[in-house]
């Protein structure tokens, strides 16, 4: 087989694209290249990583729990503002479209002054705009300073993964995404059980001024533990510290072009892996956002508490398929460079999460959906089969993250960068459709359209890892070609 290198006494990294402005992808050439660089990322101490690894996750944690914690207090919110919760569901949509469009302002930002300064400038101004938040006085200033704050959150996600991309290498880059993405994921889930125990005891702005402690200890952990990560070679292009000399005029403008970041959407394993963590996130969201209306009726559930509660069986479910995924997902790794003799390609994880996406998640999806339409199997089935798509939906999420991470390393933060643009346009939909569809034709055909999509999901998944590094030398060979016209 062409991909063997029998000779290969280290992992190595097969990518059509690890050597940026090459015309003809070089197999030979190409084997030699390893976008993982062993320092000084890999001289930074244990401890120092898994401590960047905890303050990342934690504002992950932080910037994903603002989406979901105000949803079992929309009538509240809605009652004080005088307004209605389908228009509160709308500006929740919003907040997500926010975060996913914030990467072509927060993008370029990051290159202009480092990771550092704009991380940590970015956790000043969501401090800010929380306390703004919570003591909005009227529906506008309450919608425009939530809008600003998620402009915020996509950059603690993209550069957190960006960060433990360097840090750790292939063999458990796996694990340490399935940490961080234990805490993304974990933070829709407890929002709503923290947010429902606020808004029974006290005001909703409670959640907000939780929130604000919560960005407050990130901030000083940022400070203390997060270090510049330095560019060390060519081959990457990822602004990994202070820049060295000041930017142009122009040099500026031109990172603020947005092809920057739609560029890699040329490649087809990129925008279908993209368009596969979507369609994960249409059940995420639609879970998440249709529980107090699906499930209160349904279970005679008074009391924002009582429905909060429920949101722990998804959460538990987020967490084990995050931390299990990314065991599984290097475990996935190892086993194909056994295969190969050494030779490891990004897409060989995703295997990982194939048969979870095909079968798994949208059986469990199917049965919540139809048994709550049918009034069978009591508050066990619900309970049951949402732990069960959470975990499967986590597991995963995990290969594909860790996949946009490792598949074009030059352009490691605008693939990521990407992939949340796509990711929460589909989330924003699910969030602002799910409850009009369900109340239109049903609980039990709304979630066979979500199981649907899971699958389809799967499926795009399972063309990526059999056919992915073929597509990536095609698109390498033809703009090759066409820069040699």
């Amino acid at each position: 087989m062409i991909l063997q290198d029998p000779t290969a006494s280290a992992p190595t990294t097969v990518s059509a694209s690890s050597t940026p402005g090459a015309s003809v992808f070089d197999l030979e050439q190409t084997m030699n290249v390893d976008p993982f660089i062993a320092a000084p990322h890999c001289s930074l101490p244990t401890w120092r990583k898994y401590l960047i690894l905890a303050t990342v996750s934690w504002m992950a944690l932080v910037a994903t729990y603002s989406t979901t914690s105000l949803l079992p207090a929309t009538p509240e919110i809605g009652a004080e503002f005088d307004t209605t919760v389908s228009i509160l569901n709308i500006t929740n949509a919003g907040f997500l479209l926010s975060m996913g469009f914030s990467s072509f302002i927060t993008g370029p930002l990051v290159e202009v002054f480092g990771r550092r300064k704009a991380y940590n400038t970015a956790l000043v101004i969501f401090l800010g705009c929380s306390i703004a938040t919570a003591l909005a006085p009227n529906l506008g200033v309450f919608v425009s300073m939530r809008t600003l704050s998620a402009f915020e959150g996509t950059l603690f996600m993209v550069v957190g993964q960006t960060i433990l991309a360097d840090i750790f290498e292939p063999t458990r880059r796996g694990r340490a995404v399935g940490c961080f993405l234990a805490a993304t994921v974990s933070g829709p889930a407890i929002g709503p059980i923290i947010g429902g125990v606020i808004v029974t005891y006290t005001s909703w702005r409670g959640i907000y001024w939780v929130q604000v402690g919560m960005i407050a200890a990130g901030l000083i952990a940022s400070v203390l533990f997060v270090s510049d990560i330095r560019k060390t070679t060519r081959h990457l292009s990822d602004t990994d510290g202070e820049k060295s000399r000041s930017l142009s005029f122009d040099e500026i403008r031109s990172l603020f072009n947005p092809m920057k970041i739609l560029h890699p959407l040329v490649y087809p394993n990129v925008i279908l892996a993209d368009i596969a963590c979507g369609l994960l996130s249409t059940l995420q969201y639609g879970l998440l956002s249709s529980i107090r209306e699906i499930i209160n009726p349904r279970f005679h559930l008074t009391t924002p508490l009582i429905s909060g509660l429920f949101y722990i069986a998804p959460g538990a479910g987020f967490l084990l398929g995050s931390i299990v995924g990314g065991q599984f997902s290097d475990y996935t790794v190892r086993k194909y460079m056994l295969k190969r003799k050494g030779v490891r390609l990004p897409q060989d994880r995703l295997n990982s999460g194939v048969l979870a996406m095909i079968l798994l998640v949208p059986g469990a999806a199917l049965t919540f959906g139809w048994t709550l339409q049918k009034e069978v199997g009591g508050m066990a089935v619900p309970v049951i089969t949402s732990f069960v798509a959470g975990a499967g939906l986590m597991g995963s999420f995990n290969g594909l993250n860790t996949y946009t991470a490792e598949v074009l390393p030059y352009k490691r933060s605008e693939v990521i960068s990407g992939k949340y643009v796509i990711q929460y346009i589909f989330g924003a939909a699910s969030t602002a459709g799910i409850v009009p569809l369900i109340t239109t034709i049903g609980v039990g055909w709304a979630f066979t359209i979500l199981a649907f999509l899971v699958l389809m999901a799967g499926l795009v998944v399972l063309l990526i890892a059999k056919r992915g590094l073929e597509m990536q030398i095609w698109v390498e060979n033809y703009l090759g070609k066409q820069e040699d016209r």
